[in-house]
């Protein structure tokens, strides 16, 4: 299949990598003269535009971008996607956005004649590369059954959310409760160790009883009580806090549309705010143990 692929990212860059690798033909646009040519070093075809991306006769196109704010420009832009796609092209946005913004550019998608999807992903860096990340999908059953194929290839567990938009909302509700229950496991751990237990003793207790939970478990934020986990490795690659803190801040907005309450992800977005404020933008979001414990 002819796919075109704009942001190749450190997301995208693997995502692309992986539709190659399954047999598609690609074309590819990135502001990243370096990634560009890490793909087209892989058999991708570089566009100059998105555009021109439009313009190649692909059938699907993919955009992994990193804000609304660049989503809207690529799509509704003067020399954007729909400017210049044929109707029925297939659009799959594997941004992470707010739910109102992926709705809007997927209506006028429609009014332009293309099948438009929602599709942000969780797996992080480490799920790109192996192609085993979680798709959540938002669009009409047709259009998720069309886009299940391409999906496949880059991910292996594809969940179809409901309508346009509902992709993201999953998103940003999961990514909300990831953020509140690594600041309590971080909070729990560090009470525990300071109190004189052992972390690896207290971890294997919370994860043997009612406290357990993904972010004691498989991603600790105690130094050396998951083997491999960024805690373990100076809290280097994994999810950055800044991106948590970008997805906090997108459910906190999402709520204010719809006047919901979301009491534990506010504060869970202040105290991330406060840690990235102090230069920790970049360290894994489960450094955040460092607000804790009181050798920092």
């Amino acid at each position: 299949m002819h796919i075109g692929f704009l942001g190749l990212g450190n997301m995208g860059g693997p995502m692309a990598h992986n539709l190659l690798k399954a047999g598609h033909q690609l074309y590819v646009f990135d502001v990243s003269a370096t990634a560009v040519a890490g793909l087209t070093a892989a058999g991708a075809q570089e566009a100059t535009s998105a555009g021109a991306i439009a313009k190649a006769g692909v059938e699907v196109i993919i955009t992994m971008l990193p804000a609304a704010t660049h989503v809207r420009e690529v799509y509704l832009g003067d020399d954007g996607l729909l400017a210049n796609v044929q109707p029925g092209v297939l659009l799959i946005d594997s941004s992470t956005i707010d739910p109102m913004s992926a709705r809007e550019v997927a209506a006028a998608a429609a009014k332009n004649g293309n099948p438009m999807i929602d599709a942000p992903v969780s797996g992080g860096t480490v799920g790109a590369a192996a192609g085993t990340l979680t798709f959540m999908v938002g669009g009409s059953e047709a259009d998720f059954q069309k886009a299940q194929p391409i999906l496949a290839a880059m991910g292996k567990n594809i969940i179809h959310c409901g309508d346009c938009g509902n992709g993201q909302v999953a998103k940003v509700a999961n990514n909300m409760l990831l953020g509140i229950s690594m600041i309590g496991a971080a909070e729990a751990m560090s009470l525990g160790v300071a109190l004189g237990m052992d972390a690896k003793v207290l971890a294997g207790v919370i994860n043997s009883s009612s406290g357990r939970c993904w972010s004691s478990e498989i991603y600790n934020p105690f130094p050396g009580v998951v083997e491999n986990s960024p805690a373990s490795r100076g809290y280097s690659g994994g999810f950055g806090t800044d991106l948590m803190l970008k997805d906090l801040g997108l459910a906190s907005e999402a709520a204010k549309q719809v006047r919901q309450p979301v009491i534990l992800g506010a504060l869970a977005q202040q105290l991330y705010q406060a840690f990235s404020m102090q230069g920790n933008g970049m360290l894994d979001f489960s450094a955040i143990i460092k607000l804790y414990r009181q050798e920092n």
